[in-house]
């Protein structure tokens, strides 16, 4: 596995690579991560993977200075996974002036759900990725059905820009119990991380009651809302949205089932697609 730690760098590596596949992360790598890059090897003749922790997408009371930096074991993982190449900046090489110009995202997108509680968080996410697209000019890229609306918003802003890139959803990595993996996990104590299987628990019981012919999709809400805060958890949403945009669901819209909630002083989201 090559290392590039700077723009200059990558493209010399990358050099006149054809279908460069991409992983974007900002490291404490778990299995999950290293699911998406083997998807990225059979998509791609190279297969990159970078990491960043990206200051942009923090807010102030969040986690950026104690985010865990694992870097040892995350060159251990992506070159047991097969990457081809790492590239892994610093804010100097990825943001050698101040990033004054940034993507701002629809709205309707990026204002709900997440953007509601992280006020901002969708603008640093779709700026760092667009960087990043411009540095590794990939033709593929992999990102987590984990990440939800993250994912339509990568969808969204390849579509408005027309960049040349297939943007690839790959399923939800899952721990035995149905907990998504998260590098935020680790965060969780012993008798929490026992607790935390309960989030995908509610998905599912949401998906169930849409699937048994429940319409009042309010009424599901309030009630998985309410399953979870009685368990100890601090939910901040348990919404039913369109699969496509993320919108409030008509009559014969393909669903998933989207969640956050607090456990401890760890925030976990999940969320379900559901086949009806």
């Amino acid at each position: 596995m090559q290392i590039a730690r700077t723009i200059p760098e990558l493209r010399e590596i990358l050099g006149d690579a054809r279908r460069t596949a991409f992983v974007p992360t900002m490291g404490n790598l778990h299995e999950g991560h290293l699911s998406l890059v083997k998807t990225a090897r059979t998509l791609g003749d190279v297969s990159v993977a970078s990491i960043f922790v990206n200051r942009l997408q923090f807010l102030p009371h969040e986690d950026f200075d104690t985010y865990p930096r694992t870097w040892d074991s995350d060159c251990d993982k992506l070159q047991s996974a097969g990457c081809d190449v790492l590239f892994a900046p610093d804010e100097k090489a990825l943001y050698p002036e101040p990033q004054t110009c940034k993507v701002h995202p629809d709205p309707r997108i990026a204002d709900t759900l997440e953007g509601e509680f992280r006020p901002g968080f969708f603008i640093g996410v779709c700026t760092v990725v667009m960087k990043l697209f411009a540095c590794v000019q990939p033709r593929v890229a992999v990102f987590g059905k984990k990440d939800y609306q993250q994912l339509m918003m990568i969808r969204h802003m390849v579509r408005q820009f027309a960049l040349p890139i297939e943007v690839v959803g790959a399923e939800t990595s899952r721990a035995e119990d149905g907990l998504a993996l998260s590098s935020r996990n680790g965060y969780l104590d012993k008798q929490e991380r026992i607790q935390a299987s309960q989030l995908s628990a509610t998905l599912r019981s949401v998906a169930q009651a849409v699937r048994d012919g429940e319409r009042d999709f309010a009424a599901i809400e309030a009630r998985a809302t309410m399953a979870l805060a009685a368990r100890g958890w601090k939910p901040d949403y348990v919404a039913l949205r369109r699969q496509s945009d993320l919108q409030a669901p008509t009559s014969g819209d393909a669903l998933v089932v989207l969640a956050a909630a607090r456990l401890g002083n760890t925030r976990l989201i999940d969320n379900l697609e559901i086949e009806q």
